[in-house]
């Protein structure tokens, strides 16, 4: 096969696409089949365009002589598009949850909503905790160490205090 260009690729706005045995570029993604190290068998790699490193990592099927990798198709690669971008969404929804963690917590009759939001940095990282009602409204915002451990108790002892800085 040969490379496809915007006049004859399903992606008018795609003229750099490829639609190759071993590699298939398309959509913003390039699917490449590599030869496994750790074994006889191929593997295929998914990048996201601009990106470095692969998103994803997998086997491939060996093709019909049982040497050769099986060449990509539209449907390998759509379904590999779709599990990449699975494997991006769910490390960002980690990395959400690890950096803006909250807790809710119920006292003398009110609802708190307590978050932690940590700012990254190899240099200098910073974290705040903040104080919401049950309507959203900003109650307190402290700085706190990116390594605070907000859970149910801190959030609590930290209420209870006053909203004042946690030691």
């Amino acid at each position: 096969m040969t490379d496809k260009t915007s006049n004859d690729s399903d992606d008018a706005g795609a003229p750099d696409a490829i639609h190759e045995p071993r590699q298939w570029r398309d959509k913003g993604w390039t699917a490449q089949v590599i030869k496994n190290d750790d074994d006889e068998g191929w593997a295929v790699a998914m990048y996201k365009a601009g990106e470095a490193e692969p998103a994803l990592v997998g086997p491939w099927t060996m093709g019909r002589n049982k040497k050769d990798p099986k060449p990509l198709d539209t449907n390998a690669f759509n379904t590999l598009v779709k599990t990449a971008s699975e494997v991006i969404r769910r490390h960002e929804q980690h990395l959400q949850a690890t950096l803006h963690p909250t807790v809710t917590v119920d006292l003398a009759d009110r609802r708190y909503l307590v978050a932690l939001d940590i700012q990254p940095d190899d240099d200098a990282p910073e974290a705040s905790l903040s104080a919401f009602d049950g309507g959203g409204e900003l109650l307190a915002k402290v700085p706190v160490s990116p390594g605070f451990r907000l859970n149910r108790a801190s959030a609590i002892s930290w209420i209870e205090g006053g909203f004042q800085r946690p030691k």
